[in-house]
């Protein structure tokens, strides 16, 4: 598994530098890098990020989980226009409807196989399945998928984003948990307020 996981990181960072150069998504900085303001003297541990490695030899996770490298968890990103994420799916796993505003997403699938598909703006959908070893590029700002609809093997898949912070914007959040009123969410997809309201509760955190 750790080889697996080295491979794939190897080849979505030479994918990365190809997003990098031909389709970055962050404005270019005038600095060799940004340092927070808590910084003044870095070292190699700035550079360093070691969130990943708890992803080594665990075990499946029981729903969808991401684990992020953005600006966010690794400040050093900071203005390079690059990030990465881990996805990782159980059986029957899925990470719904989503779009990343500031940028296209590279995915690498590292083990397992994927349903994924990516809806641009006419209405067109492009659906594929992917099995190890496959790439799928999902555009900048277009709602796209992932499902692992095998029901005995878990997949995971690296992804690359020509930001520091490409954003997620999930549809189905967004729309039923954003404060739009039932009303106007009801006329649009031509439906009634009872069934809103039931996909609302479906989507509410549950209490504790």
């Amino acid at each position: 598994m750790a080889s697996t996981i080295v491979y794939g990181l190897c080849m979505v960072v030479a994918w990365a530098m190809v997003l990098m150069s031909t389709n970055a998504g962050d404005p270019d900085i005038l600095s060799d890098f940004i340092l927070p303001p808590n910084i003044t003297a870095p070292d190699g541990n700035f550079f360093t990020f070691t969130g990943m490695r708890v992803l080594v030899g665990s075990n499946p996770p029981p729903n969808f989980k991401v684990t992020k490298a953005t600006k966010a968890e690794f400040p050093a990103l900071d203005g390079q226009s690059v990030s990465y994420a881990v996805l990782q799916f159980p059986s029957g796993g899925v990470n719904p409807p989503h779009t990343h505003p500031r940028s296209a997403e590279l995915l690498f699938l590292v083990h397992g196989s994927l349903e994924v598909g990516v809806v641009d703006t006419t209405g067109n959908l492009y659906a594929q399945t992917l099995q190890k070893g496959d790439m799928f590029l999902f555009p900048k700002g277009l709602a796209h998928y992932q499902y692992n609809s095998n029901a005995q093997y878990p997949a995971m898949a690296l992804s690359a984003f020509g930001s520091a912070s490409a954003g997620t914007v999930s549809v189905p959040t967004t729309l039923f948990t954003g404060g739009i009123s039932d009303d106007v969410l009801a006329k649009s997809l031509k439906t009634d307020v009872a069934t809103i309201q039931k996909l609302k509760a479906g989507l509410a955190p549950p209490k504790p």
